[in-house]
């Protein structure tokens, strides 16, 4: 009878379309990482990359991080590991490993979780993204949710929620330990136009009242310093709890491009939601999700309500809480701790980690430009021709696209020199790729203005951008006003290692 109790409080068949969107969703992202280092990874980082992993791995056993490619990578591996992350990662979306015994879905997201780690251990600059190792922690913990078998282990989605609170409550202190324009209720006087990779809507939301961007910085730290402790509250406050996470978070979705960190937070907070909250607020979904699925002929009738997971099963996912609470130990002493640190792993397997983002506002945007010339001569008189990229601004007419969550990664780091310096590796071999109309790295970018040709010369410019007001955009149809302010990189020309200015 006891054995009887205890089973039933572990298991928690009304939380079954929270699986549903844990499972199927997190899948989802993985398809998306995958197909964005399949897309990506060999100009940035493979063999004749900006940082060649070949070169990197030979001090990678110091490193002690586990990946595929300790021992040997070649581009062909890489595809073939994303190839085989897209299909696996396809396969749960779909809903296959599910039907099947817990274990079958468990080693699928393990797969994942192993397979893009290993992409992660060997990324470099262009992987040392938080919701890197958000994306791995979330496939870890989600593989032991089980299957439709099954009923979903109660632990795994208060783990779940905790991986939340990690992220909404330690986001909200980074911001309140962080600059004073958090505290002044001014940060979003700024955000919107200087974020990393504004969106379509970016410059309509920065044109709002400054009342409603203080209302916005209001809204930001109740959702991320006091829900958070509601999602551990019984029902319906947890649910509704997520229901204002998942709100703040379409908002952040719809006003910028922070790749899948957003839509990933959407989808971990469903663990706070029960299946007859989720009623309530949508009737299509089922209040018995199982009694539905059986109706529908769909096989997962044997997962009822009165089911209850094999004592091996039991186990393993004993096995893995005790892991994750005990890993826990070091994030909630960084919490409280005055030198918080944001984005951090403690272990090597990248589980357990502590999160953050946007201590400080960036208040003047700052765009490197890089140009190239067929002239001979690089002086100011030259045709200098400005490169296009995908996401960041450029073209001070075109509208800024929406990418994610799909991970724009040099775009992203091109946002970064003005903050630190120009003067990184990987930039000077992307300026050297661009002087050998190198094809992998131009097919990162929208448009090469020489259409393939070599150009003679390369530079980069520094500009002063912010977003045109309403009166700018009907006089010039600009939806940015920028202003030239310097040559960071003087004209170059095709080197051995580094540029050398001609000048």
């Amino acid at each position: 009878m006891e054995n009887v109790e205890w089973t039933a409080w572990f298991d928690a068949p009304e939380y079954e379309f929270a699986r549903q969107v844990l499972q199927r969703s997190t899948a989802t992202l993985y398809f998306v990482a995958f197909l964005s280092s399949l897309n990506q990874f060999p100009a940035l980082l493979g063999e004749r990359g900006l940082l060649p992993v070949p070169a990197y791995l030979d001090g990678f056993n110091r490193l002690g991080r586990p990946s595929l490619f300790r021992w040997r990578y070649t581009d062909r591996l890489l595809r073939t590991v994303c190839w085989s992350g897209m299909a696996i990662a396809a396969t749960l979306v779909a809903g296959l490993p599910q039907l099947g015994p817990p274990w079958v879905p468990l080693i699928a997201f393990l797969a994942l979780w192993l397979l893009y780690m290993s992409i992660v251990n060997v990324g470099q600059t262009f992987y040392g993204f938080g919701w890197e190792m958000l994306l791995l922690e979330a496939g870890f913990t989600v593989a032991f949710l089980g299957s439709d078998q099954t009923p979903p282990p109660r632990t795994i989605l208060i783990l779940l929620v905790w991986l939340v609170f990690r992220l909404e409550f330690g986001a909200g202190l980074i911001k309140i330990r962080g600059g004073t324009e958090w505290r002044d209720l001014t940060a979003l006087y700024y955000h919107h136009e200087t974020q990393p990779m504004p969106g379509p809507l970016s410059r309509q939301a920065h044109l709002l009242p400054k009342a409603w961007h203080r209302l916005e910085v209001l809204g930001n730290h109740f959702a991320q310093l006091v829900v958070p402790f509601f999602l551990f509250a019984p029902q319906p406050l947890a649910s509704a709890a997520a229901g204002i996470i998942i709100f703040t978070q379409l908002w952040l979705v719809a006003s910028g491009n922070f790749a899948w960190l957003n839509w990933l937070a959407i989808i971990l907070a469903f663990a706070a939601v029960s299946d007859p909250v989720a009623h309530a607020v949508i009737p299509a979904i089922p209040l018995d999700w199982h009694a539905a699925a059986a109706a529908a002929g769909t096989g997962a009738e044997g997962a009822g309500a009165g089911s209850q997971a094999p004592v091996a099963w039991l186990v393993v996912v004993l096995v893995a809480t005790v892991l994750l609470v005990v890993l826990s130990y070091r994030p909630i002493e960084n919490l409280f701790s005055h030198h918080q640190l944001m984005n951090a792993s403690f272990n090597r397997w990248q589980l357990v980690n502590t999160y953050g983002a946007f201590g400080t506002v960036t208040k003047r945007r700052i765009e490197i430009v890089v140009e190239g010339t067929l002239d001979s001569d690089p002086g100011d008189d030259a045709d200098w021709r400005e490169y296009g990229f995908r996401g960041k601004p450029g073209d001070v007419r075109r509208i800024p696209r929406q990418y994610a969550p799909y991970h724009l990664r040099l775009d992203w780091l091109m946002w970064f020199l003005p903050l630190r310096t120009v003067h990184e590796e990987w930039f000077y071999a992307f300026l050297a790729k661009l002087l050998a109309a190198d094809r992998p790295t131009l097919r990162l970018l929208r448009h090469d203005p020489f259409d393939g040709g070599r150009p003679h010369w390369v530079r980069a410019t520094s500009y002063l951008y912010r977003f045109s007001t309403r009166a700018e955009f009907r006089a010039t149809g600009q939806r940015w006003i920028r202003t030239p302010l310097y040559v960071v990189i003087p004209p170059s020309r095709l080197p051995s290692s580094r540029p050398t200015s001609e000048r």
